[in-house]
């Protein structure tokens, strides 16, 4: 939904902390975490932005051109500027980044075995930003890549802002697990910091995937953030890499 914005013009203060675009940034960030644009949706021209706040367009420029390198938003050349979305097919891997040995893409098919909410255990709590015991739900599924499977996620969410989430949903239809909270819950994961070890196969992991304890296993520690900064997504994954690697740009 694209709303009016013929808006009065704004004046930004004088930006005594932090460049005017920035404040330009922070202001469209906010847009669009209070929902005045949703994923998809088209947001107003550079020139519509510029007289809203009353700045020049290559101020406004830059904040967005800011905003599509941290993939909130997505320029389209000759249609406009619009809400990144993780519908796009385009967004799929970029969370994904397990390629197999011949570089060819398989699409991974999700298989959600486990949803329950549960007490944050301390580590869980703290990664989320939550008060000890908070609430989160906890999601465990297989990625499977040709049938096989290849990823054990465990996935603890902010349970607040996943109210009403239950093992039949996450099984329905095609969509990835992004594009669901995004599309359902209005929750949409903006960047992700993970931290990578090599572990081996406990007795729990191993009969999941189908491995000897043991076995060399990847395990990828995620946490995924929404708009603000915000951490609302912890996942615990361990990916059989002995036919995949995982792949990450640099640059």
């Amino acid at each position: 939904m694209t709303r009016d914005v013929s808006h009065p013009a704004q004046r930004l203060s004088s930006p005594t902390f932090s460049p005017l675009y920035r404040q330009i940034k922070d202001f469209l960030t906010r847009s669009l975490e209070e929902g005045e644009w949703g994923p998809g949706d088209a947001i107003p021209s550079e020139g519509e932005l510029a007289a809203r706040f009353n700045v020049s367009q290559g101020t406004v420029r830059k904040a967005i051109d800011e905003m599509a390198a941290e993939n909130m938003l997505v320029r389209r050349q000759g249609k406009g500027t619009f809400v990144a979305t993780h519908s796009d097919p385009r967004s799929f891997y970029r969370f994904l980044r397990l390629v197999p040995d011949d570089s060819k893409a398989a699409p991974a098919v999700s298989d959600p075995f486990f949803c329950e909410t549960i007490d944050a255990s301390p580590e869980v709590a703290a990664v989320l930003g939550l008060s000890a015991g908070g609430k989160v739900v906890h999601v465990k599924r297989l990625l499977r890549f040709s049938g096989e499977p290849v990823v054990f996620d465990q996935i603890y969410l902010v349970a607040d802002l996943f109210n009403g989430l239950t093992l039949e949903g996450l099984r329905g239809g095609e969509r990835s697990l992004y594009s669901l909270f995004e599309s359902d819950f209005g929750v949409r994961m903006i960047h992700a910091e993970e931290h990578l070890r090599a572990v081996g196969a406990d007795a729990q992991s191993a009969g999941i995937i189908g491995v000897p304890v043991g076995e060399p296993l990847l395990l990828v520690e995620r946490t995924a953030y929404t708009y603000g900064n915000k951490p609302v997504e912890w996942r615990r994954g361990l990916y059989y890499t002995r036919q995949h690697y995982y792949r990450n740009d640099l640059g």
